[in-house]
């Protein structure tokens, strides 16, 4: 049987598995199972697939991942998120679309404290939306600017989207942790560039409004007592890697830790949040560690039956520039983005991908940021776009799915421009990967 018949028998079962509605982990499962019996024998293959899981989990690269989203969880539970909104609003100016960049500003930082698109955009969407409503801006200037925002949380750490890109693609995870946050700043950048440039085209987009007078004394008391307690969650995380103080593990350790001490010193805390924070951190993680596991058993599958050696063969013998295989990869998972979870899509695609690259002699760490990047982009992605949804769950009954979709189509122009420009300067993404 040759390489392309076994690839296409292992994703045409992988997909018709996946059609049924069976969750992604049990789909890889069950395919490695299968796999490694037919290839290896009975129970030779049973044993390598135990023996797969065991060391795909048994390391501490994937440590940050229960962390992180510990991190999250406690974050959302315990409402420190919503602060760091109104705390925005009272610093920026009378700019063009103010509504609308506190979006984005907030979501940069609630990025660096949730690591969770989904809770970054149910925050945003909470706070921000009745009041920006009740000023009279145009749905394209709230539903947009709040799913670009919320997006951003994949994009600069703690992300246990990037982790879990790492961890299946044995790429380091410290580095793409540095990686992802050129290309998050860099959208949000553009973000803002864009809803200052319309709004000053048609001001009707954004109607501008009076904003609460607030002291300057006043102004400098709230961002002391709920802006620098957030900073130092962030510096735990993010300062600590970039400073070399930490390695990724203790990175997210310190994050966890920071994170429980503001929320116990604000009173935070109470048995619900705690109940909370613990079961949802519990199944997410679980279901991350079961996509891990079956994810390496995959990739090995692969390997034995000959297709990641032959189709890196393949990808180095084409007579096209490798930049345009490059180009062709990330097409490919913007795609996929229109109809696959972000996890099935790092499944899938990690295990031949990254190999790929490497035999073209790029930088892994710089494919992995733009990867996430892309990824990101499936998220607003229509139709099956998850803040799309979590959009449209918290606006008011009288906006349609269609309002939604359409407020998101210019930012994902956006985010696939700063996939281009991540493409052709490389430094973007690895500035901060040269200074760690």
């Amino acid at each position: 049987m040759t390489w392309q018949t076994s690839v296409l028998i292992v994703f045409g079962s992988l997909i018709v598995l996946m059609m049924t509605g069976m969750p992604i982990a049990v789909c890889f499962m069950f395919i490695n199972i299968v796999g490694a019996i037919l290839v290896l024998g009975y129970p030779a293959g049973l044993d390598y697939i135990v023996q797969s899981m065991w060391s795909s989990l048994a390391t501490f690269t994937i440590a940050p991942v229960p962390l992180f989203v510990l991190m999250g969880e406690l974050m959302f539970h315990s409402g420190l998120g919503g602060d760091v909104v109104k705390i925005v609003d009272q610093w920026l100016g009378r700019l063009p679309g103010r509504g609308s960049l506190i979006a984005v500003g907030s979501g940069v930082i609630l990025a660096a404290l949730t690591g969770v698109s989904i809770a970054s955009v149910s925050i945003l969407g909470s706070v921000l939306l009745p009041q920006m409503e009740k000023q009279g801006y145009h749905k394209s200037m709230i539903f947009g600017p709040i799913l670009g925002g919320g997006g951003l949380a994949v994009l600069i750490p703690p992300s246990g989207l990037a982790v879990l890109l790492a961890a299946i693609g044995e790429i380091s995870v410290g580095k793409i942790l540095l990686a992802i946050i050129g290309p998050g700043l860099l959208l949000a950048a553009l973000y803002s560039a864009y809803i200052i440039t319309r709004c000053a085209i048609d001001p009707s987009l954004a109607p501008a409004y009076e904003a609460p007078r607030v002291s300057f004394s006043e102004k400098l008391l709230n961002l002391a007592k709920n802006i620098l307690p957030v900073a130092a969650i962030i510096f735990s995380v993010i300062g600590f890697m970039v400073l070399g103080i930490a390695t990724p593990e203790e990175a997210a350790a310190s994050g966890a830790i920071a994170t429980l001490l503001v929320a116990v010193v604000q009173g935070r805390m109470n048995w619900l949040v705690i109940k909370k924070t613990i079961l949802g951190s519990l199944k997410i993680t679980g279901m991350i560690f079961l996509i891990i596991a079956g994810a390496r058993g995959f990739s090995q599958v692969l390997a034995y039956v000959g297709a990641t050696q032959a189709m890196a063969q393949f990808v180095l013998q084409l007579p096209v520039h490798p930049l345009v295989v490059m180009g062709i990869m990330q097409v490919v998972l913007l795609i996929l983005g229109c109809f696959m979870d972000s996890a099935a899509i790092i499944l899938l695609t990690m295990p031949i991908f990254v190999p790929a690259i490497i035999s073209l002699g790029f930088d892994p760490v710089w494919f992995g940021a733009i990867s996430v990047l892309n990824i990101e982009v499936g998220l607003i992605t229509p139709p099956f776009g998850v803040a799309l949804y979590t959009m449209k769950a918290v606006a008011p009954p009288q906006y349609t799915m269609s309002d939604v979709i359409r407020s998101a189509v210019p930012f994902i122009f956006l985010q696939v421009l700063a996939i281009g420009l991540c493409m052709i300067f490389p430094s973007i993404p690895l500035w901060l990967v040269g200074s760690s």
